[in-house]
């Protein structure tokens, strides 16, 4: 577990993959994530959760909880490319009553600070919607910056990224206390 300010990282596990598949099916969040409203039934999800559960190896994912336990989220890096030193890097707040309040930007730089504490990976990527300024706004405050565009479809997407040397240079700065 990945303790932080507001959150707390933990291992996916199969009691995550009702939230999951709320926030899958919702058409406002499949819309944030450029991604097909999930449609199948529920029983077919859990079997195939399950199955990912037991078999996702390009990465890690975790569960995002309060501090209180409360399930609100999933962030995962994953396409990792240790010849490259690379992985991409994503984050979804699927409880809306957490928008806005510093939970998304607190579990990115718990995950940022896990990713380059324990491995040899020197870039972090993402991609975000262009349209999508609270993302925008989240990643460059946890130290992310653009360095291009790209297009899938009819989807515009900002292209993002940490570099090691960049968060290693960060992390001797000082905080301002909160």
């Amino acid at each position: 577990m990945i303790f932080s300010n507001k959150v707390i990282l933990r291992e996916k596990r199969t009691d995550d993959a009702w939230d999951d598949y709320s926030w899958e099916t919702d058409p406002e969040l499949a819309r944030l994530d450029a991604a097909p409203v999930l449609t199948m039934p529920y029983s077919e999800y859990l079997e195939e959760y399950t199955g990912e559960l037991t078999y996702y190896s390009s990465g890690k994912r975790f569960a995002i909880d309060t501090l209180d336990g409360e399930h609100i989220g999933n962030c995962s890096y994953y396409n990792s490319d240790e010849s490259r030193g690379e992985t991409e890097f994503g984050i979804m707040i699927g409880n809306r009553d957490y928008w806005d309040g510093g939970y998304g930007s607190d579990a990115v730089t718990a995950l940022v600070n896990y990713i380059f504490n324990t491995t040899k990976l020197n870039r972090l990527y993402l991609k975000t919607l262009n349209w999508n300024d609270r993302a925008h706004k989240c990643f460059q405050k946890c130290g992310f910056h653009k360095y291009g565009e790209s297009t899938r479809g009819r989807y515009h997407f900002v292209l993002m990224e940490i570099l090691r040397a960049d968060w290693e240079a960060n992390q001797s700065l000082p905080r301002e206390l909160t």
